[in-house]
């Protein structure tokens, strides 16, 4: 049956022209291809006599020689010129072979083929002959009951199976492990819809490689002859196991590189320590683990602490576990755990290397006595588990548990190598946290021992204030005090060290005790700042402050004042006029400035002074006008409880989280005395 294919898409490509002459010469018989090919109908050459109608001028003595050798008994081969019905030639090759005529007389069966289309199927052959032996890629044709036919060396080699073993044989029959019988199904198709499938997938192994799995891209096309004949298909095969491999590694290394991204981008987005840490269980987890536990070290966390009480203390800052209805769920933020002698847990705390556990590790630290249940769902639920060492600048501040849960794939090199790095990462931004949370927690301890708690009683004034650190930088070194003076006087400061922090603090510690040191003195204000100027200068070039120094004195209702670069006091009186003093603004302290001058202002009974930091009245999006109009709308609700009053100025001109540190002096005159 394939032979039979074969021969009828041969003649459907190389058409042949047949046709006979009697002893005579005459045309008797005429193909439909001879039509085809040299434009003559039957009923124009049939009956006529062949050499003047078909042969040139120039070739006639030749074919009269020609047709005595056939007449004779010999068969002629040449490459002949025959002259098309319009008038031009054509070069055939042609096959002359002696036959009688319906007489019984010798006569001629003339047999031509086209010599421009034998030529070019004869290329075409050499071509597909050479893609079939020479080709890399695996070729074979299969005819329509999916029996090969022909299978190329480079598809012999992928199956592991020779040639010759191919022939006649289904693809079920040679190489069963590739799912042959769905890919039988797909060629089926194939054959029935007459259309192509390009790049199908299969793996599987072969006798070639018969311990690994194989990718291979399959296409498939009919074979068709002109009348739409199914003859069968012509297979295609490209192994495309490394490429696939290597398009699986690239995938995974991006995916390497945007989590790594996106750590950077979520983990420390904060200073506070227990949120970075969850953000770092937020990034592992599903992403690259079932399960994270970031655990510290007590004794980072609480260094002040004795060694005895803190040594091999883990606390849990964050976690995060796949089932929230499983025992899992009892381990939870802020639980402390003491890590197990000679355990894996002390030698990577020991040694800052990361390791694999095994599954009898995961539930190691579990030691409560009721926690058996927790300790038996780790032992059959945990797959994999890996324990990283928080390390920041050499020092191992605690560990990052990670789990996959039995049936997913554990965790491999290249997973490892990601988890490591993501927690080192992890480790800075969580030492950081740290860190400030600790100079934070000390610079607080530090402003509130400096600053006063109580005001004291004075003479015809009402007295409050409060100091507020930012709630997203370090406290600063804003501050104010109330000091007595000789002669029922009060002396009022407000001042503002730039900076941040412990040193900010420290600094505002010392020019606290210098006013309070110099105000015994009965200083002056312009002197005051003068003196403070200095104490300034002398901590550094690069410290810098602000400050206001008043004096009231009851006895006449006045009130001096001097300021170094600060905001301007406001002053409300008794009838609600509200205006913010004008008088010299002075230079920062620290600068070197020594013309600091005073402005007196009268402060009849209900008349009100604030005294306030520019965290007050600074803020995104408002500038100083702005806030200082704000505080004057504020200060109208001046006879409401001092108290009220300045928990409302607060309350109104602060944005939530504040950005700045801010600190707050009100005083108001009380009726009775004499002004």
């Amino acid at each position: 049956m394939a032979a039979v294919g074969y021969a009828g898409v041969l003649r459907e490509l190389l058409p042949i022209a047949l046709w006979r002459e009697d002893t005579h010469g005459r045309v008797v018989e005429w193909s439909l291809a001879a039509q085809d090919l040299l434009g003559y109908r039957p009923e124009d050459v049939i009956g006529r006599p062949a050499t003047p109608l078909l042969v040139p001028e120039a070739n006639r003595e030749l074919a009269g020689q020609l047709t005595r050798r056939v007449q004779a008994g010999e068969t002629v081969v040449g490459t002949l010129p025959v002259r098309h019905r319009d008038g031009h030639d054509v070069t055939m090759e042609m096959w002359i072979v002696p036959a009688r005529d319906p007489q019984g007389s010798p006569g001629a069966m003339l047999i031509a083929v086209e010599t421009s289309e034998v030529l070019r199927m004869r290329d075409s052959l050499a071509a597909l002959e050479s893609l079939f032996t020479q080709s890399p890629i695996g070729l074979a044709t299969l005819g329509p009951d999916l029996r090969f036919l022909r299978v190329n060396d480079a598809l012999a080699r992928m199956n592991g199976v020779s040639a010759a073993a191919h022939l006649g044989k289904r693809l079920t029959e040679v190489v069963p492990g590739v799912n042959a019988t769905a890919l039988e199904s797909m060629m089926w198709q194939v054959l029935e819809r007459g259309t192509a499938v390009v790049d199908a997938r299969r793996t599987g192994r072969t006798a070639a490689d018969p311990d690994r799995d194989r990718t291979w891209s399959c296409s498939y096309a009919p074979l068709l002859d002109n009348a739409g004949r199914r003859l069968g298909l012509i297979a295609s095969l490209i192994d495309i196991t490394d490429s696939e491999q290597a398009q699986i590694d690239a995938e995974r290394a991006r995916h390497r590189f945007a989590l790594l991204a996106e750590a950077g981008a979520r983990i420390g987005t904060t200073l506070d320590l227990h949120q970075t840490a969850e953000e770092v269980v937020q990034v592992l987890v599903p992403q690259l683990a079932d399960s994270a536990d970031v655990q510290m070290l007590e004794s980072v966390l609480e260094p002040d602490e004795s060694a005895a009480s803190t040594r091999g203390v883990l606390r849990r800052l964050a976690a995060r576990f796949p089932d929230p209805t499983a025992p899992t769920a009892k381990l939870a933020a802020g639980q402390t755990i003491q890590i197990p002698l000679g355990s894996v847990y002390e030698q990577v705390i020991h040694d800052g290397v990361p390791m694999n556990l095994y599954t009898s590790d995961v539930p190691a630290l579990i030691k409560e006595p009721r926690a058996e249940a927790l300790r038996t769902y780790l032992t059959t639920h945990i797959g994999s588990a890996r324990l990283v060492p928080l390390v920041a600048r050499g020092k191992v501040l605690g560990a990052v548990a990670v789990t996959r849960v039995r049936g997913r794939e554990p965790f491999d090199q290249q997973d490892c190598v990601l988890i490591d790095e993501l927690v080192a990462r992890a480790a800075l931004n969580i030492d950081n946290a740290r860190m400030y949370t600790t100079q934070r927690a000390a610079a607080l301890t530090l402003q509130r021992s400096l600053t006063n708690s109580a005001l004291p009683d004075v003479t015809g004034l009402e007295l409050t204030g409060r100091y507020l650190p930012a709630s997203a930088h370090d406290v600063g070194g804003d501050w104010f005090d109330v000091i007595t003076l000789p002669e029922g006087r009060t002396g009022l400061v407000i001042g503002d060290v730039m900076g941040h922090g412990i040193h900010a603090a420290a600094v505002m510690g010392q020019l606290r005790t210098a006013v309070r040191t110099l105000a015994r003195h009965d200083i002056p204000p312009e002197r005051m700042l003068s003196s403070l100027d200095a104490v300034v200068a002398d901590l550094g070039e690069d410290e810098m402050a602000t400050c206001v120094y008043a004096v009231h004195d009851p006895a006449t209702g006045v009130c001096v004042i001097a300021r170094a670069g600060h905001p301007p006091p406001a002053v409300v009186g008794p009838d609600g006029t509200i205006a913010f003093l004008d008088g010299p603004q002075g230079t920062p302290l620290g600068t070197g400035g020594h013309d600091f001058r005073t402005e007196q202002v009268p402060l009849p009974p209900g008349s009100l002074l604030a005294l306030y930091t520019d965290g007050l009245i600074e803020a995104r999006g408002r500038d100083l006008d702005q806030g200082m109009a704000q505080l004057g709308q504020a200060l109208r609700q001046v006879g409401r409880p001092l108290e009220e009053l300045c928990d409302g100025i607060l309350d109104r001109l602060l944005p939530h989280p504040a950005q700045d540190d801010v600190a707050v002096l009100l005083a108001r005159t009380l009726p009775g005395i004499r002004s």
